[in-house]
């Protein structure tokens, strides 16, 4: 993300619906270079080294409140085999914490006005319920990360026997991070005790529940410094944790974080989808947070979750999975919003967030999309090209509607076309072998036919896997 300084307050962005958030963000990473206020790129800089697991894996966010109908931790516990045989790898279970009642908004508030940071929400059940997941968890090679809220807290958070641990006004009233934040109060990080508290608390969560890391909310609005010291800190106790930003800042990558989100990319598919803005933007975002990134930096690929609009409401079933066929196929680790894999349309996001409204698990008229997101899954496990390896752009004869581009490695090669337009198309694309590659086939995969990666045919939102075994043709010569 391209900040503008005094000119753009990043909480400001953060208060806006998603959906008009990367609109912002979009116009102004545009205005910023057109006026030179870009900050300097961070391209010839290296990201921190990630964790393999997390490199190669897919991430699953669960809302317990709303996961099952119970609402609650054995809620999810249940239903860990259901989660491990679709694929992923890692759980993030949003925030666990009691909810702030002064303040609250809606009939259960917001996960992330947080009451106490030690203390687990009672709606959720108790420490030994959230450990008994994690264990679950790990029992099943899964890791577990959790939402931590560093930038604010309820209004009645016990923190605030401490007021000097909060940000004030020239009057010496606690105030908001933002003044539209009115269920929330801004931590202040100038106070080095808070900073101690804060990484003590994180430390905590580590030794008594074993978690394997932190998704790290609003990260971009708290210190880089504060996130700096408390990675070296953690890293003595657990190696190799994960730490994922909630923002899309490059100097968070180089030292903190491992992992950030895309929405930069997140805006122009939305662009692409619901203003028809044409394909080729899509690449073209890819290759500006390429130019602005350290090297190395990881990225996680998202088209859904608790903030958003569900994907399937925005662009439609098909639509839906033309945009996770991208997030899935290109570098970065995707996610999967727990529900996304049954395409359930319950609404989600602000205000929705403050309700319980739980997942619909078992909507009509449907496709088989659980088969789909375990194939997707699969080919990402079993193939290093598309998790480490390297992705090239490639042209096609319809760039307004046509995305696709190559992944290859040393062994493999995948070429990947996907439709972003609700009408049936056909195209051409050149590549080196094309008469080499063979369509992959994913269960209940949508769409038209294509016989042969030259000349192909897409149903709209269709979207077509090529793959070719390099080392094995190679030897055939």
């Amino acid at each position: 993300m391209v900040w503008l300084g005094s000119y753009f307050n990043p909480m400001f962005f953060n208060c806006l619906r998603m959906t008009t958030r990367f609109a912002v963000l979009a116009a102004l990473s545009a205005l910023s270079f057109s006026l030179g206020y870009a900050s300097p790129s961070l391209s010839n800089a290296s990201a921190r080294p990630s964790p393999d697991w997390l490199r190669t894996g897919t991430i699953y966010e669960i809302f317990p409140r709303d996961f099952s109908s119970a609402g609650n931790f054995d809620g999810v516990t249940a239903h860990l085999d259901d989660i491990k045989a679709l694929g992923v790898n890692i759980l993030w279970i949003m925030p666990i914490h009691p909810i702030g009642e002064k303040g609250r908004k809606g009939d259960f508030g917001s996960p992330y006005a947080i009451k106490d940071y030690y203390a687990i929400n009672p709606d959720y059940g108790t420490l030994k319920d959230f450990q008994r997941l994690v264990d679950g968890a790990h029992q099943r090679d899964m890791k577990v990360i959790m939402d931590l809220v560093a930038n604010h807290t309820a209004w009645d958070n016990v923190m605030m026997a401490h007021p000097d641990f909060y940000k004030q006004d020239a009057n010496g009233q606690i105030i908001p991070p933002m003044p539209e934040w009115t269920d929330v109060a801004g931590l202040n990080y100038q106070n080095l005790e808070l900073r101690k508290y804060m990484i003590a608390m994180m430390k905590y969560w580590i030794q008594t529940a074993d978690v394997d890391g932190f998704r790290c909310d609003v990260a971009y609005a708290v210190p880089t410094d504060f996130w700096e010291q408390a990675r070296a800190e953690l890293t003595k106790i657990k190696p190799d944790i994960m730490m994922l930003a909630e923002a899309s800042k490059p100097e968070l990558l180089t030292n903190a974080f491992d992992i950030d989100y895309s929405w930069p990319l997140l805006a122009t598919l939305n662009n692409v989808m619901t203003h028809d803005a044409p394909a080729s933007e899509i690449s073209k975002t890819w290759e500006e947070s390429l130019q602005e990134f350290p090297r190395g930096s990881l990225h996680m690929r998202i088209s859904d979750d608790h903030d958003e609009e569900r994907a399937v409401a925005r662009f439609g079933v098909d639509g839906a999975l033309a945009a996770s066929a991208l997030m899935f196929t290109m570098d970065g680790v995707p996610l999967i919003y727990n529900g996304m894999e049954v395409g359930d349309a319950t609404e989600s996001g602000d205000p929705a967030l403050f309700y319980k409204l739980p997942i619909f698990w078992h909507p009509k008229e449907r496709p088989p999309l659980r088969s789909i997101y375990h194939d997707l899954i699969e080919l990402r496990k079993h193939y290093p090209a598309l998790t480490s390896g390297q992705l090239v752009w490639l042209t096609n004869s319809d760039p307004s509607r046509i995305v696709s581009f190559l992944r290859q490695d040393d062994k493999d090669e995948f070429v990947v076309v996907i439709n972003f337009s609700n009408r049936p198309t056909t195209g051409t694309l050149t590549v080196e072998g094309a008469p080499e590659f063979r369509e992959m086939a994913i269960a209940g995969l949508p769409g038209g036919s294509s016989d042969n990666l030259t000349n192909f045919q897409l149903d709209g939102f269709g979207w077509r896997i090529f793959h070719r075994n390099v080392i094995k043709l190679a030897s055939q010569r």
